[in-house]
């Protein structure tokens, strides 16, 4: 239990420290970031909402909220899906393209400070193979 509390309160100090960044710097919440990054390594820089609420670990109501702020910004666009007359992709807009560029730059920055810098390269094999592991197991 002790190992499983240490991840937890790593994971949620990391989580705290790059979220206050990317708003403070950016105005841009780290949910937000996520889609946007998600988005931008999609083929075609869209994604079915499904496909979208998967990747970013959220509910389908969640992700939809989210890509509403998200279009009303201009940072996203819904279309509809080609092969599916019924379903809804987001779309990474250039604006949403440009923002996750500027964005990129303070997140990585964190990413760096509070997580890479603080391990060795040994840790950080160590770290991924764990994490791959974890990852890797289905319910």
């Amino acid at each position: 239990m002790a190992a499983w509390r240490a991840f937890l309160r790593a994971h949620a100090a990391l989580t705290r420290a790059l979220e206050a960044e990317l708003l403070a710097e950016q105005d841009l919440p780290l949910a937000s970031y996520d889609v946007l990054v998600q988005l931008a390594e999609a083929p075609g820089r869209r994604l079915r909402m499904t496909e979208l609420a998967d990747a970013v670990l959220l509910s389908r109501s969640g992700v939809t909220r989210l890509v509403d702020r998200l279009e009303k910004g201009g940072l996203v666009a819904r279309c509809p899906v080609e092969t599916d007359g019924r379903g809804v992709a987001a779309r990474l807009t250039d604006a949403g393209l440009d923002r996750l560029r500027t964005a990129s730059r303070t997140h990585l920055r964190g990413v760096a400070t509070y997580f890479g810098d603080r391990l060795d390269d040994a840790d950080l094999g160590v770290l991924e193979r764990i994490s791959r592991r974890l990852a890797d197991q289905r319910p």
